[in-house]
């Protein structure tokens, strides 16, 4: 499926990462294996389950090693739906404004979107 977005799947290292949250707005980091690195995972509030946001699991160089994530900022406080694929969501997270909650995904869940070319 394309969405005419582009992605950079380079790795972020330490220290590149801003996130646009605080009062009202939060973001979510969901954890994935490696071998997600370039699948897109979508997340939605869940009053409003058509209007999504995806982004591309990447690799995030940190102090100790490698992190895979999903990293989605400006997000407003409510209760968002994470998609497993286009019709079923797997899981439902509060995001709160001025913090960032975090979602570690299940290893035998593959993410739905696909895989981003590099």
């Amino acid at each position: 499926m394309s969405h005419g977005h582009h992605h950079t799947l380079a790795p972020s290292t330490q220290g590149t990462v801003m996130l646009n949250i605080g009062e009202g707005i939060g973001a979510l980091i969901i954890h994935t294996d490696g071998q997600w690195h370039g699948h897109e995972i979508e997340v939605s509030r869940a009053a409003a389950p058509t209007e999504r946001k995806h982004a591309a699991v990447r690799a995030r160089h940190v102090h100790g090693g490698v992190s895979y994530c999903v990293l989605i900022d400006d997000l407003p406080e409510d209760r968002y739906l994470i998609w497993h694929d286009a019709a079923e969501p797997l899981a439902r997270v509060e995001v709160r404004g001025g913090a960032v909650t975090e979602y570690t995904w299940p290893a035998e869940a593959v993410p739905g979107r696909g895989h981003v070319p590099p």
